[in-house]
């Protein structure tokens, strides 16, 4: 099967980040790189114009992901890397570009003074309704960002790389999600953190030492729900260093905080059958707006 990585590609500070990541990417995984660049019809009225008609615009653009390409070659020697321009809506066009690669990757300019993304509607668009896992990248992503903190506290590539960090629900643990998250890791050969949130039940009392031992009892059994459902992932994975953290609290939370040191942040997105809406979900919908590092979607049933 013709394996490609596939970035939606305009020419922006984002959409650069998000090309440099998915080229180191698809040299870990041995795939070809595609640079998809869609530009919307020049009205007619503007087409019309002496000095700037439909065709011109599209030449014009469409040499914005050639001249990326062949940057991307030179620095990343090996990889084989192509360029497409189409024409059309961008959500709609990225969107049916997946039913033909394995992974999609869309840069996101951060939002300023802190970490995190800030998504537009193309971005929020594609990620609700396509069916490959999508990558999200900020503007400014640096390779060193990827990689373990150096004894000067400053993320170094002679350091091994940061862990994956994959956000884990022990009542649907999807098997998809899963698999792309140890893969991450096994490919990086960096550790994998499962992060699991669990909350306290409705009928849990508080208050002096029932709470004390209750509150014991359940990050006991949520912590044995959580290596239960990761037993058979380490037998399939057992070179993957896995660490796992079970606690009481919101997952949004926990995996903003966790994509701090991390160099891939997994999440999943369960499908909706229906075309309204985002359906990201609300954990998922806030790690893509607030995480430190890339952040993986995968869909699943």
């Amino acid at each position: 099967m013709f394996r490609t990585i596939t970035v939606g590609f305009d020419g922006s500070p984002e959409s650069r980040a998000a090309a440099e990541w998915a080229a180191r990417e698809a040299k870990m995984r041995g795939t070809t790189l595609k640079l998809l660049h869609v530009w919307e019809r020049v009205p007619e009225p503007i087409a019309q114009a002496p000095r700037l008609s439909g065709e011109t615009h599209r030449h014009r653009s469409g040499e914005i992901p050639r001249d990326a390409a062949e940057d991307l070659r030179m620095r990343h020697p090996g990889v084989e890397v192509k360029a497409e321009d189409l024409v059309g809506r961008p959500s709609e066009v990225l969107g049916k570009s997946t039913r033909s690669t394995e992974l999609l990757v869309l840069g996101s300019r951060g939002l300023s003074g802190i970490g995190g993304f800030l998504l537009g509607s193309v971005g929020l668009a594609v990620v609700a309704h396509t069916a490959c896992p999508v990558v999200l990248v900020r503007a400014g992503e640096q390779t060193a960002d990827r990689h373990e903190m150096d004894p000067a506290g400053i993320p170094s590539p002679a350091a091994p790389d940061a862990p994956v960090v994959l956000g884990l629900d022990t009542d649907r643990p999807d098997p998809s999600v899963i698999e792309f998250a140890f893969e991450a890791a096994a490919a990086r050969e960096t550790v994998l953190r499962i992060v699991h949130a669990w909350d306290r039940p409705s009928y849990y009392s508080y208050g002096g030492a029932a709470e004390l031992w209750q509150y014991e009892d359940l990050a006991q059994e949520q912590a044995i729900a959580l290596t239960e459902a990761l037993r058979r992932w380490r037998e399939k994975y057992p070179a993957v260093d896995v660490a796992e953290v079970s606690r009481l609290g919101h997952a949004a939370d926990q995996l903003i905080n966790a994509s701090r040191e991390a160099s891939l942040v997994v999440v999943g997105r369960r499908i909706r059958r229906t075309p309204f809406g985002m359906h990201i979900g609300p954990v998922t919908h806030a790690v893509l707006h607030h995480a430190a590092a890339p952040v993986a979607v995968v869909a699943h049933d």
